[in-house]
């Protein structure tokens, strides 16, 4: 782990090597020394944010390597359609062929195409429901005062960082 511009202790440092070691999983003793008590507060705390920042930023690059090799995935399926098409042009024009390795030649297949799924009997459709509840329209009731059986308003607390 590299130092940021937020000053790690080298027990810090040594103590977030040991919990990417252990892949995130914490013993009893990790969770003790992770612990902030009233005269740590300061030095743990800017040491903690530093980590926060540190593995932020790195949680974008992964992101962004995602994202470019995602791009990289779809020119190569998309080349692969391409040359599979170029060959499969060439086994039209020309007939089956081979060559030293491979033999080229075509087979036949056979997909239904539907237009419209609605004009289909019911019995020929697959009918996919998905069901979430509308949580603004239940906070707004449930603030105002009305319960709804199986639904609770729940109050949590989140690190802000200014």
């Amino acid at each position: 782990m590299k130092n940021t511009m937020y000053s790690i202790t080298e027990e810090h440092q040594r103590m977030m090597f040991e919990i990417e070691q252990a892949e995130g999983e914490l013993t009893a003793e990790m969770e003790e020394a992770l612990r902030i008590n009233e005269g740590q507060l300061q030095s743990k705390s800017i040491a903690y944010l530093s980590v926060i920042r540190s593995k932020e930023a790195f949680n974008s690059t992964i992101d962004d390597e995602i994202k470019r090799l995602q791009r990289l995935k779809k020119q190569n399926v998309n080349l692969i359609s391409r040359l599979k098409e170029t060959l499969l042009g060439a086994v039209k024009t020309f007939g089956v062929f081979e060559s030293d390795l491979h033999k080229f030649g075509t087979r036949k297949s056979t997909v239904v195409e539907v237009d419209d799924v609605k004009l289909l009997p019911v019995k020929l459709r697959v009918i996919k429901i998905s069901e979430t509840a509308d949580k603004v329209a239940l906070k707004k009731l449930m603030s105002n005062d009305e319960e709804i059986e199986g639904c609770r308003l729940v109050e949590k607390i989140h690190l802000k960082i200014d």
